[in-house]
């Protein structure tokens, strides 16, 4: 919500397309008119617009009292049905010298056009108005940049993917040496993650037969951590993760085995 200093701001501005001054408490319309182009930010500014009830069109407030029916009535347009798609909006009470204020916040909407009771609303300057048909297919068309830049963030390839790190994470706090008090040891590089930990194979383990073979250093650990969640099932970990790795594009992790650590090295996508 805004400040004190940034409400005064606005108020000094008198009206523009980022906020609208009433005395009003009782036109419904005239509030559901004003959050609906908020919404539609039709100027494109992506930033919250402000219904600003107390301060009259010329920036004078005008020694209302703002108690609670006011400002549950307020609050209620968040859930006014008339309101499609509702938009995001929060009600604050502010305490000017000169008088008290209320101010509703109004987020754009990620899906123009919004409408009230069926008809799209719009700000442009100090100005609200009813849009054309031209205004709405520029709404609808931002709509749909939104929905493909929304599609296009969720389908990126990960240049790691999350399960191969966590389970060679994992990998790593189970099977390392208690004995020294050196850390695990987590690297992210520009092209490549590595992972240490102290302690080399351990038990039946060797260069061989790793991944397949499994021995437990720390058998209380591991138990722990299959009890906790943490754990799906003991000795496939490492196939989990390679596994991941394939299906994301990346090459198979390579492992450095010492007699004092083991290196786990995960290279980026290409």
């Amino acid at each position: 919500m805004l400040t004190t200093d940034e409400l005064r701001a606005l108020i000094a501005n008198h009206e523009s397309d980022r906020a609208e001054l009433t005395t009003s408490t009782k036109k419904t319309d005239k509030f559901g008119e004003a959050i609906c182009a908020f919404a539609n930010d039709f100027s494109d500014h992506r930033q919250p617009g402000y219904l600003i009830v107390g301060v009259d069109d010329k920036g004078r407030v005008g020694g209302l009292t703002v108690g609670d029916e006011l400002l549950r009535s307020l609050g209620n347009l968040r859930s006014n049905v008339n309101i499609e798609p509702l938009p995001g909006m929060t009600v604050q009470k502010y305490s000017l010298p000169e008088g008290e204020v209320a101010v509703v916040e109004v987020l754009p909407s990620d899906l123009p056009p919004v409408r009230y009771k069926g008809r799209v609303w719009i700000r442009v300057g100090p100005s609200r108005r009813g849009a054309n048909q031209q205004e709405e297919r520029i709404l609808i068309e931002k709509r749909t940049a939104l929905q493909r830049s929304f599609t296009l963030r969720e389908r990126t390839v990960a240049d790691y993917p999350p399960v191969a790190i966590r389970e060679l994470l994992l990998n790593a706090i189970m099977h390392r040496s208690y004995e020294t008090n050196a850390p695990v040891r987590f690297y992210w590089y520009d092209d490549r993650i590595e992972i240490q930990n102290p302690g080399g194979l351990y038990g039946m383990v060797s260069r061989e037969n790793f991944p397949r073979q499994t021995d437990y250093r720390n058998p209380v650990l591991s138990g722990a951590l299959a009890t906790l969640g943490y754990v799906n099932a003991f000795g496939r970990g490492v196939i989990r993760a390679q596994e991941a790795l394939r299906r994301n594009g990346n090459p198979e992790a390579e492992f450095t085995f010492e007699t004092s650590h083991v290196l786990a090295t995960i290279r980026r996508a290409a």
